[in-house]
C-alpha cells in the first residue's frame, strides 16, 4: 500500500497505488435544494448511453429519494457498516476512522460487496416512508422513527481521485485520464469479474451480462472534450447542475492554484458550499453537492461530512450574498463549460477558456410590467371585468 494525501479527510490513508493526480479534474456539482426528482437527467443519459441490450437495469445516472431510497439497494447502508460500529469519527475536518483502503484482512485490497440481482430490480424499496410520520416501524425500514422530511438524490460517477473500481480491477482494465481526471474502463481488456462492481462504495460500476464486461459514466467525455456540459446537466429542467473544472490537488497548492473566479473553485474551495458525498469512503470524489436546508442536520453530516453547518448558513444567505449568488445562478444557463465568471453590476457573466463571454445573468428577474389600453386604438390588453 502506498500513503496519499487525501484533503478531504485532512489526511493521509493508504492506497493500493502512487498518488498521480491529473493536471485538471472534471466536477459537477449538485443543488440539492432544486431538485424536483423529475428524472430528466435519467432519461438523458439512458437514451445516450445505456439503451443497449444487458443495460435494461443499469443505470449511470438514477435519482433516489432520501433516507430510505437506494440504488441498489440500501447500498450506502451497506457500505457504511463495512467502516466499523462507528463510521463518521471526525475532529474538526480530520477524518480519523477507517476508509475502504484501511484496516483490511488477509489480502483484501479493499472493502466492498457484490450487489444481487434483485438490489437492482427494485431500487426503490422503502422510499416513500419518509413521507409520513412513522409509527413504530414501517413496511421496509425497521428502528427509530423520525418526524417527516426526505429529499431527492441524484447521483452519476463521481471520478475519484482514489477510485475503488480502480484499485480493485486484476486486469489494470480501469485507468483515470491525465487531462480531465475521467475514469474509464478500457472494455478490451476488462473479463467482467465485477471486481470494480464490488469495490466501487457508490455502486456505479456496472456489469452487463450481455457483453460480459462492466461499463460506467463516462462523463459525456465526447461532449467534455468540445467545451460543453454532460446529457445529465444540459437536461435538467431544475437548472440544479454545472460542470466544470477544479483545482486538482487543493491541499498541496494552498490555494495557490484555487482560482476564486472559477464557478468550481470558488463553490468548493473558496466558500466550501459545496461538499463530497461520503468523503469518509476515502475515495476522494470529484462531485460536489450543495445539501438541502429543510434536512437533519446529523443525518446530512453522515452524508457530507462535518462542513454542513457552513453550507447551509450560506445558502440560506445567498439572497444578501451578490458575489455567492452570481455563483449560483450559472447553474443550468448554458450548455457551454464555464471556465471564469464575475460580477457585473446587477448581472453575472460567464467566460469560456479563452475569455469569451458565453452567458450573462441577472441576479433579480426583470419584472414588465404592461400598459393596460394600447394608446393609439384604446383595446384593453388585459383581461379586464
Amino acid at each position: 500500500m502506498a500513503r496519499v494525501r487525501n484533503w478531504q479527510l485532512g489526511r493521509e490513508m493508504d492506497y493500493p497505488y502512487e498518488e498521480n493526480r491529473p493536471g485538471r479534474q472534471i466536477s459537477m456539482l449538485f443543488d440539492l435544494n432544486k431538485c424536483i426528482a423529475c428524472q430528466s437527467c435519467t432519461m438523458a443519459c439512458k437514451t445516450t448511453w445505456t439503451a443497449g441490450k444487458g443495460q435494461e437495469t443499469i443505470f449511470w445516472n438514477n435519482v433516489e429519494s432520501k433516507p430510505y431510497g437506494f440504488y441498489p439497494l440500501a447500498w450506502d447502508v451497506k457500505v457504511l457498516a463495512l467502516l466499523g460500529e462507528n463510521p463518521q469519527p471526525w475532529s474538526g475536518n480530520k477524518y480519523n476512522g477507517t476508509t475502504i483502503f484501511e484496516d483490511l484482512g488477509m489480502n483484501q485490497r479493499l472493502k466492498g460487496y457484490l450487489p444481487d440481482e434483485m438490489d437492482y430490480a427494485h431500487p426503490n424499496l422503502g422510499e416513500d416512508e419518509c413521507l409520513k410520520i412513522l409509527d413504530g416501524e414501517g413496511d421496509y425500514i425497521k428502528g427509530p422513527t423520525h418526524k417527516n422530511w426526505g429529499f431527492f438524490f441524484p447521483r452519476i460517477c463521481n471520478h475519484c481521485t482514489f477510485p475503488g473500481c480502480l484499485a480493485a480491477c486484476p486486469r489494470k482494465a480501469i485507468y483515470k485520464r491525465q487531462e480531465d481526471g475521467i475514469v474509464l474502463i478500457d472494455a478490451s481488456r476488462c473479463r467482467g469479474y465485477r471486481e470494480c462492481v464490488a469495490a466501487c462504495p457508490y455502486k456505479k460500476s456496472f456489469y452487463n451480462d450481455t457483453t460480459r464486461t462492466s461499463d460506467k459514466c463516462i462523463s459525456c467525455y465526447p461532449k467534455v472534450e468540445a467545451g460543453l456540459m454532460t446529457q445529465c446537466t444540459t437536461q435538467c429542467i431544475g437548472k440544479i447542475r454545472i460542470n466544470g473544472f477544479k483545482s486538482a490537488d487543493y491541499d498541496k497548492i494552498m490555494g495557490k492554484q484555487v482560482r476564486e473566479n472559477n464557478p468550481i473553485d470558488f463553490l468548493v474551495h473558496v466558500r466550501k458550499i459545496a461538499l463530497p458525498i461520503y468523503p469518509q469512503f476515502g475515495t476522494e470524489p470529484s462531485n460536489m453537492y450543495l445539501p438541502p436546508v429543510h434536512v437533519n442536520p446529523d443525518f446530512l453530516s453522515q452524508v457530507f461530512g462535518p462542513g454542513v453547518e457552513n453550507s447551509i448558513k450560506q445558502y440560506r444567505n445567498a439572497g444578501k450574498d451578490k458575489e455567492l449568488l452570481a455563483a449560483l445562478l450559472l447553474f443550468g444557463t448554458t450548455e457551454r463549460i464555464c471556465d471564469t465568471f464575475k460580477l457585473e453590476g446587477n448581472e453575472t457573466v460567464g467566460y469560456d477558456p479563452q475569455g469569451k463571454e458565453i452567458v450573462r445573468v441577472p441576479l433579480t428577474e426583470p419584472v414588465y410590467i404592461r400598459q393596460v389600453k394600447n394608446l393609439k386604438t384604446g383595446a384593453f390588453l388585459t383581461n379586464n371585468s
